[in-house]
């Protein structure tokens, strides 16, 4: 069905093998995602939380420092969207400040 080996397959749900992006793409429509869904949660692509666009952060992943990549992408998804929260939060005190300053 996958082309790839029932053994390889264990390996990875064990977690004694980490997928490649050749085996993430063609596991994921057998097991129902889409590809970019997989490699996010393989880690090979970030997440884009929808609060950023909401607050049009203008997310572009050539903008994307990737230090500030690999660093959340080591933590939880709530952390991410924790600190997403945080950066929204402090954003918006900021423009605030700046406008009582005018």
């Amino acid at each position: 069905m996958t082309g790839i080996s029932p053994s390889h397959l264990g390996r990875i749900e064990r977690g004694e093998r980490f997928p490649s992006a050749r085996v993430l793409r063609k596991i994921a429509k057998p097991l129902g995602f889409a590809e970019d869904e997989l490699f996010t949660l393989a880690g090979y692509l970030s997440i884009r939380v929808p609060a950023m666009a909401e607050a049009n952060v203008g997310y572009s992943s050539e903008r994307l420092d990737p230090y500030v990549a690999k660093t959340l992408a080591q933590e939880p998804i709530e952390v991410q969207r924790a600190v997403i929260g945080i950066l929204i939060i402090l954003k918006s005190i900021s423009k605030g400040m700046a406008g009582e300053n005018r």
